[in-house]
């Protein structure tokens, strides 16, 4: 029973329906459907009728899903294999990673920009794909003057500050209201 529950919290970071996650899960539904039962035993009331079907029909759904999936990596698998390229089990879609500027080793400026590596289904087909875009240099950050000339923040990065722009905001619609 240790094996299992250690198998359960394994098979719950494990990509796909595991076969201890698919266990679990049936014995799970099967009494949700056994407590469903006693209760309209107990009760005679139809709701637990409808809450049966209900939960019958999801863990129909769920065991038809995992035929589903288990069949179409059977046919990946089936595939790779006449191709001759290994199969692996854990696949991205799409990844992307920022890369920062720099120099490298011989002191050359390294570009900056964003590296995507699609390796996804199609990815084997076209021979793999590394994508560099080069990212435009941005604007230089420009001090903003306060308004008022000698302010104690003037020569700051933020020279006029959010407190300062109420404070106009306020005057204004002071001045409209008279």
């Amino acid at each position: 029973m240790a094996t299992f529950i250690s198998d359960l919290w394994e098979s719950i970071f494990t990509p796909g329906p595991t076969p201890t996650l698919l266990i679990a899960t049936n014995v799970t539904f099967g009494a949700l459907q056994l407590v469903l039962a006693l209760l309209l035993v107990a009760t005679r009331s139809a709701h637990f009728v409808a809450l049966s079907a209900i939960s019958g029909g999801l863990w129909w759904a769920i065991n038809w899903f995992a035929r589903e999936l288990a069949a179409h990596q059977r046919q990946q698998e089936e595939e790779s294999a006449r191709r001759g390229q290994p199969q692996t089990t854990a696949r991205s879609d799409d990844s992307e990673t920022e890369v920062e500027g720099g120099l490298d080793a011989a002191g050359k400026g390294v570009a900056r920009g964003v590296v995507g590596v699609n390796q996804g289904d199609n990815a084997g087909a076209a021979g793999g794909s590394s994508v560099v875009e080069a990212v435009q240099p941005q604007g230089e950050l420009k001090l903003r003057a306060a308004a008022g000339g000698d302010s104690p923040s003037q020569g700051t990065k933020s020279g006029v500050s959010t407190e300062d722009e109420w404070e106009k905001v306020s005057e204004n619609e002071n001045e409209k209201d008279k």
